[in-house]
Formats: structure tokens, sequence, C-alpha cells
């Protein structure tokens, strides 16, 4: 809504309005200012961490945006939506498998998505790659290797591709039955728009920055889109600092001990919140696994706590319309489960 628009409105409408837009922000705000009163220690902390980890997902995120509005200016978002034409196993399977080994986190990924869905591309080759993409990358399936072994990075590497191609033909399916014809909230995105350059594409103009009105889309979309990542993953980060520092990693040592089929469901169900980050969660497991967890216990919370943390919950959230979303969660806990369970009959032969 432009300054004129704005103008035009009584002052409710223009509070409702900022409301609306700022309400994230105040939330991130409100936590700060209460810590600050009744904590100083921890809004300090809670601050730094979250300055912190949005520096380290900042390089993910400016390529993310940059490619997302590149495509938009260029129109070469026809030729990727093209792409992902064709038959629907096989690009859920190729869509799985580039998730799988990208470079994206769980946060960096959103705005790729964003711009797919916007594109036509179908829901079920998208979903692929978002399921699959946070739980494995290459610098990840090294350090993995490291401090747990090659065996265990190598099965979380198909656990990422097998929960991406699970959740594609779920949505595949619940798509042939006309569900999730709208998965983007309100204002994020048209998937109806992009179908439409699908069905009558455009020249792609590679120099962009040749042509005003093109450049001046590129600014826009970059904007837009890095100030919706920057509010939400603001907000989550501090979230997650707070579970940091009020939730003893001793909880999660009681609740993932012990062998059988409690220890998996116990450690996908406890790794839904996981206020550890897939980097700082491998020495953990590593220790816990040292001190008797059944691998697939351990194979269990790390798939689910990197599709559902708390910033990646929060950006899909944001993103997403809630059924899509409720699908997104539930798929990820079943494909955990199934992944830990896996492991564990594999590790026993």
């Amino acid at each position: 809504m432009t300054d004129t628009t704005l103008s035009t409105l009584g002052p409710r409408a223009v509070l409702r309005h900022l409301w609306q837009e700022q309400r994230v922000w105040m939330a991130s705000a409100l936590i700060l200012g209460l810590l600050a009163v009744f904590d100083p220690a921890q809004a300090a902390e809670s601050a730094r961490f979250a300055g912190a980890a949005l520096l380290h997902t900042a390089p993910y995120l400016v390529l993310s945006v940059a490619i997302a509005a590149w495509a938009g200016a260029t129109g070469a978002d026809n030729l990727i939506a093209r792409a992902f034409t064709g038959a629907p196993v096989l690009m859920i399977g190729l869509a799985a498998l580039v998730g799988a080994v990208s470079p994206f986190c769980s946060c960096g990924v959103i705005p790729l998505i964003a711009a797919l869905l916007a594109m036509g591309v179908p829901l079920s080759a998208v979903m692929a790659f978002w399921l699959a993409s946070p739980i494995m990358d290459p610098s990840m399936f090294v350090l993995t290797s490291g401090v747990l072994d090659m065996e265990f990075a190598i099965a979380k590497t198909l656990a990422a591709i097998g929960l991406g191609v699970f959740g594609g033909l779920v949505v595949h399916l619940l798509a042939r039955g006309g569900a999730l014809g709208e998965p983007l909230r309100a204002g994020v995105g048209n998937g109806g728009c992009g179908g439409a350059k699908m069905r009558a594409p455009k020249p792609v103009a590679w120099r962009f920055w040749i042509e005003p009105e093109r450049r001046a889309r590129f600014g826009r979309d970059a904007r837009k889109t890095s100030l919706f990542l920057a509010k939400w993953l603001t907000l989550a980060f501090l979230i997650e600092s707070l579970m940091l520092a009020w939730i003893p990693a001793e909880t999660v040592t009681a609740a993932l001990g012990g062998e059988g089929l409690w220890p998996i469901l116990a450690a996908t169900l406890v790794g839904v919140p996981a206020y550890l980050n897939g980097y700082a969660a491998l020495p953990l497991v590593g220790g816990l696994m040292a001190q008797g967890m059944a691998p697939g216990a351990g194979m269990a919370f790390l798939v689910a706590g990197g599709v559902t943390s708390i910033p990646a919950a929060m950006a899909v959230w944001a993103l997403a319309r809630p059924p899509v979303f409720a699908l997104y969660v539930a798929l990820s806990l079943t494909g955990a489960f199934a992944a830990g369970l896996l492991f564990q009959v594999w590790t026993m032969l």
C-alpha cells in the first residue's frame, strides 16, 4: 500500500494496516523489551544470537533472493517453470535429489520456493525440494561424516531424498484429487499468473538491467523478499535463543535415551521444536549415541529437527497457507520417524 493510499484512510484503518504490516517486528521488539526489563543479560545474549544467526545465513539469503528477483526480472522464470514440467514422478525425484545436494539452508530456500510456486511449478515437485533441502547439504555431509561417521552421513542423505520423494508423491496424489490448489498466502505469490506464463512464454531478457522497467522489478522484488525474510527470521532466531537458554540439554538427553520404538518416536517429536541448528545438533547426537542412544533415534531427531526447526517452521508458516503448513509438518514427522526406523533396522542387520 502506497503513502498516497494511506493518506485517504481513516486513523483506525491506518493503525490496522500498520499493525498487519509491522506486527512481526513489534513482536521481536516486545520480546527484547521484556527481556531488557526482567533479564538484561539474556536480552543482550538474545540480540547477539539473532544478529550472529542472521549474519551466518546472510550469504545464502542474499543468493536466493537475488536468484528469485533475477528470474522475475529477466523472464527466466518461464524457463525454470517449464523445466519442472513433464512426468510428475520424474520431476519429484529430480527435485528431491537437487534439494538434498543444494547448499541452501531451510530459511534461505524460502524465496526460491515462493518464486517456483508463483511461476506455476506443481506443488508436488516444490514440496519434494522443500523437504529435502534443509536436511542435507555439502558442508553438512562433510561435518556429519566427521562428527558421526560416513555411514550415518550417507544414510542421512538418502533420508533427505526419500523424504522429498515421499512428500512429493503424497502432494501429487492430493493435488490430483483437487486439493491444495492455492498453496501460497495472499500477497506472497500467485500460481495462476505463473501458469499463464508457462502456457504463453515470452522471450527471456537476459540483460534485464538495460530496461528500466525490469531493473525496477528486480529491485522491488529483492527488497520485498528481503524484508519479508528479515522480519520472520529475526523473530525466529530470538525464540530459538530463548529455547537454548531455558531448555537444558539434560532434558533432551533424558527424552532420547533408551532403545526400541519409543526413543525413535520421542526423538521425532522432540526434533519438531529443535532448538539446535543442524550443525550444533551433531555433537549432541554423537554424545547421546556414545552413551547408548539408538542410532535410529539420532537419525529421527536430526531429520525432524532439520525440517521443522523454529526458524524453518516460521518461515513456512509465513509463506504457505495453513493446510500446506500442516501437511508440511505431517510429512516431516512421518518421514523422520520412518527414516529413524529404517536406519535402526539397517544398523541391526
